[in-house]
């Protein structure tokens, strides 16, 4: 018998609490939103929640803008593999905004891939705290 597909969902995105990866708890959802204000310490991801794939691997990627490490070369896109550890499993993907702030301003991709196939993925946009304040007034304003 053909064992069943996984089953995923995008249960929550945008702007977490402070997340602690050395507590099993996950961070909670303070603001849903894909526009986040570039602030220090600013916590920003998704969770998905995935069924009916316990020992299956996982490859989670964030493509962030070009920044670069200590000595101006870019960074790589910060990726990794874990396996799902039940049947019923929350996955949080995230980061945060460190110094300095300039250069992280841009577009933050977040993907999560199971059996070849990308079952999350979420685009982030990252911006002057005012700038994203007068795009959401303007939206709402209808234009």
């Amino acid at each position: 018998m053909a064992k069943a597909n996984i089953q995923h969902t995008i249960t929550s995105f945008g702007i977490y609490d402070k997340w602690d990866n050395s507590n099993k708890a996950l961070p909670k959802i303070t603001q849903f939103t894909l526009n986040v204000p570039a602030k220090i310490d600013i916590e920003f991801g998704f969770i998905v929640n995935i069924k009916k794939g316990k020992g299956k691997k996982i490859t989670y990627c964030i493509y962030h803008p070009d920044i670069p490490d200590d000595k101006g070369k870019i960074m790589p896109p910060f990726d990794g593999n874990i396996y799902i550890k039940d049947n019923n499993w929350d996955f949080y993907l995230g980061d945060t905004i460190w110094e300095p702030i300039h250069n992280k301003i841009g577009d933050w991709r977040m993907t999560v891939e199971c059996d070849g196939k990308i079952i999350a993925d979420k685009t982030f946009v990252i911006g002057e705290p005012n700038k994203i304040e007068e795009a959401k007034f303007w939206k709402r304003a209808g234009y």
